[in-house]
Order: structure tokens, then C-alpha cells, then sequence
């Protein structure tokens, strides 16, 4: 154990030049295009973020993405420990967040900066690929970032000839691809991000004019701008094992089928807060794992885990279902009716939380804050049923529920409700 401790600690004060990069390529084949990783083919199974890496490596995953260099050495370093690679995110400004495209000065001395980090990290064998920015085309207007783009690809490849360069899209359209085929010829690859719409992602990417090789570099639930919403603009998010099964399916549908496809990391391979805490995560913030977790096992590796996620059937609030507009008296008790079982008959455990609809709204994954909790709401909480006490504060509100099955596995749904001060509910 001290040996390996050693290694760990020393590992990353080597000098690069004492480092040797695997090479990767992309080689485009008579039907499409693959990896390749020191000569052979690598299909890229991967989770976006770089918590729990170990049972991304244990449950048949082998790659994971960063969205810039903060703890570059410590995640690349981790990932050659654990057989990961990583495709590393380079911080590229926004202009949503501000950033002028027509300042000269400021794109060259963002490439400068960007350089110094390609040099830090290229000779790293755990390196697969250069990720350029995250969503430069969300709520943008100067088609001037793709000049930028292409400054850092060619930047890279001068650097660094052993990783390619390429860079992520928000979406698919024919705008965005006509001016990355127009004005970036430098990137190897380009990487979609896509949830809702991913089963039509081979057909979409093509209509928009690209027919080379491609990544998805995030997936997952559907997203909280696809689904349905409440008339007081709250989005309702899918039940944990809905999700697993639209996991699965999206996958089969889209990245397992395309052979331009050259393999994906899911979002997200940890906990956010994103809409709620449970939307996007495949782990709750106790660390447990959610049935997508089981799914991805299973998509990686062909063969389901031993010990499976809860399944939630029915999760209903006075007698109503997420998607039902509930509106709820102040003050007046309602109640909770609960279908939830375990795969493996594993005695569950069911916690509630009650949180104040979210305010603190951001668009592209930028960091939101969660709401606190209201406590002492919810009585009477058993496996199958409860009552819930409506706060007396007129709003919008969101009931969750947790239930764990005491093996790190657990089942997460939430329904969105209002409360009317006064009034009959509707």
C-alpha cells in the first residue's frame, strides 16, 4: 500500500517530458468512423464529471469528461490508476457570459492561455481528446467564436499531435454545422449535446449537413425544457426508474446504432443542482445510486448488476400525478399514496423533503443554488402512504421522495404543487 501511495503522490510532479501519450486517431472505415487508442479500436463508454470514477471503471465504463483543467493532473492521474481516459474540457469564454468575439486581443490571449494548459497535460497517457469550450453556441450571435475555435484546434494540433480536437454543440442545427464546415476545418470531430432528442441525432446530424464523425459528449433525462410544465412554469421532472428506461432506449436508438458514432459520456456522473437536485444526477447528493446507474451497467457491459435500483410505479398527491396541475389549499393536510417496489425484495426505506420551488434558474448547466428545506410538512410516512400539511405561504412548491433500499441503491420522484392562499382547489 505505501509502494502504491508513493507512485500516486510522485506521479504528478514527472516532468512530461518523462511521460509517454498514447496516440488516438480517428480512422474512418467504409461504413463509418472509429477510435483509436495506441492502435486499437475505442469505442468511447463515458460519463460526464469526476466523482465516483471508481464504479465508472467498475461498472464497464472507460472514459470520463471534464468541462476545463481545474485538478487536470489529479483527474488525469486518478483515471490512469482506475484504466480511464479523459477528454479534457479547455475553459473557452462565452458570450453569454459576456465575452466579445470581435476583441482580437482578448481571443488571442485566451488561445495563449489555453496553450500553456495543452502543454501542461498532452503528454498524459490517460489524455483521449481536447474538448473546446462547452455550448459556445448557446445564446450566441457572433459566428466570430468559430474563427476562435478553429484558432485553438490548429493551436492544439501544433502542441499536441497525438489527441484530437473537437468541440461542443448545444443541440443540432444547420446554422451551427454550416459554419463549423465553413470555418472550422481543424477540428477532428465534432461532439452534440442532446437529451430529449437523441433517439434522431443519426438522422438529425446528417439533414444539418454533417456526415463525419461525431460524439455526444452529454445525454440523459429529458431535459427541463422538453417536457411538460406547469402553468406556473414549473417543469416536471421524470420519475428515476422513467428515466432508466428512456436511458436505455435513447441509447439503443442512437449511439449504439450509428456507426459515425464514436461512443458517449452521460450526464451526469455525480449530483447537481439543476431545476432540482435529482434531475440530472445518476447519484442523490447521499451518493446513492439511481436505476440509470443499473441501465449504464448494463449498456457497457451487457449484463444488469446483481443488487438492482428501486422501482417507483406510482407516486401520486391528492390523488393526482405529477403532470396534473396540482393546486393545493393552505394550511389543509392531503394525502400521499406511494406504489414502490425492490427487485431484489430488499426492505425500503422511504424519506420525504419538502423544498420551495426553485428561483435561482440558469440556462446550460451554470451553477444554481437549492432551495432549503421546509420541515415538519409531512406525517403519517410509511411505504405506501403519508399526509402532507400545504405550507400556509401562497407559491410553488415540490414534494420529493427518496426511497433507499439500505445497499446504496434508491428510487427518486418529485411532483410540483402550488398553494392558494384561499379558494377551492382546482
Amino acid at each position: 500500500m505505501s509502494i502504491l501511495l508513493l507512485w500516486c503522490s510522485s506521479f504528478g510532479s514527472y516532468a512530461q517530458e518523462s511521460l509517454h501519450p498514447i496516440p488516438v486517431k480517428v480512422v474512418k472505415q467504409e461504413q463509418g468512423f472509429l477510435l483509436t487508442r495506441g492502435g486499437k479500436p475505442y469505442f468511447v463508454k463515458g460519463a460526464g464529471g469526476s466523482s465516483y470514477s471508481e464504479q465508472l471503471a467498475r461498472y464497464g465504463g472507460n472514459s470520463l469528461r471534464s468541462w476545463d483543467t481545474r485538478n487536470g493532473q489529479d483527474i488525469l492521474n486518478k483515471a490512469q490508476q482506475l484504466g480511464l481516459t479523459v477528454t479534457m474540457g479547455l475553459n473557452v469564454a462565452r458570450e453569454r457570459h459576456g465575452f466579445d468575439y470581435n476583441d482580437s486581443a482578448a481571443v488571442h490571449k485566451q488561445l495563449e492561455t489555453l496553450r500553456l494548459e495543452v502543454r501542461k497535460y498532452k503528454n498524459h497517457p490517460a489524455l483521449l481528446a481536447w474538448g473546446i469550450g462547452n455550448e459556445l453556441n448557446l445564446q450566441y450571435t457572433n459566428p466570430n467564436v468559430w474563427d476562435a475555435v478553429n484558432g485553438i484546434a490548429k493551436m492544439i494540433h501544433e502542441e499536441d499531435p497525438n489527441h484530437p480536437a473537437t468541440t461542443m454543440l448545444a443541440g443540432i442545427n444547420k446554422r451551427e454545422i454550416d459554419y463549423i464546415t465553413d470555418r472550422c476545418p481543424d477540428l477532428d470531430f465534432i461532439s452534440v449535446q442532446v437529451y430529449g432528442g437523441l433517439p434522431g441525432v443519426p438522422q438529425q446530424i446528417r439533414s444539418a449537413g454533417w456526415d463525419g464523425p461525431y460524439l455526444v459528449t452529454e445525454w440523459g433525462p429529458t431535459g427541463h425544457w422538453e417536457g411538460p410544465q406547469t402553468p406556473w412554469k414549473a417543469s416536471v421532472e421524470e420519475t428515476s426508474t422513467q428515466k432508466a428506461a428512456v436511458y436505455k432506449s435513447r441509447y439503443e436508438a442512437s449511439i449504439k446504432a450509428d456507426k459515425h458514432c464514436l461512443g458517449s459520456y452521460v450526464f451526469l456522473w455525480g449530483q447537481k443542482q439543476e431545476r432540482t437536485p435529482t434531475w440530472y444526477g445518476l447519484f442523490t447528493e447521499n451518493g446513492e445510486e439511481t436505476g440509470v446507474v443499473d441501465v449504464m451497467q448494463y449498456l457497457w457491459t451487457g449484463h444488469w448488476p446483481k443488487n438492482r435500483a428501486p422501482e417507483l410505479s406510482s407516486f401520486l398527491l391528492n390523488n393526482q400525478k405529477a403532470t396534473d396541475n396540482i393546486y393545493l389549499n393552505s394550511a389543509q393536510s392531503y394525502p400521499i399514496a406511494l406504489k414502490i417496489t425492490d427487485p431484489d425484495n430488499n426492505k425500503l426505506a422511504v424519506r420525504y423533503e419538502l423544498l420551495p420551488e426553485s428561483t435561482d434558474l440558469k440556462e446550460g448547466g451554470d451553477r444554481e443554488n437549492r432551495p432549503q428545506p421546509l420541515n415538519g410538512f409531512v406525517s403519517s410516512a410509511n411505504n405506501k402512504q403519508a399526509t402532507l400539511k400545504a405550507p400556509d405561504k401562497e407559491g410553488a412548491y415540490r414534494l420529493f421522495i427518496y426511497a433507499s433500499d439500505g445497499r446504496g441503491k434508491v428510487a427518486t420522484a418529485n411532483i410540483p404543487f402550488y398553494v392558494k392562499s384561499s379558494g377551492q382547489g382546482q
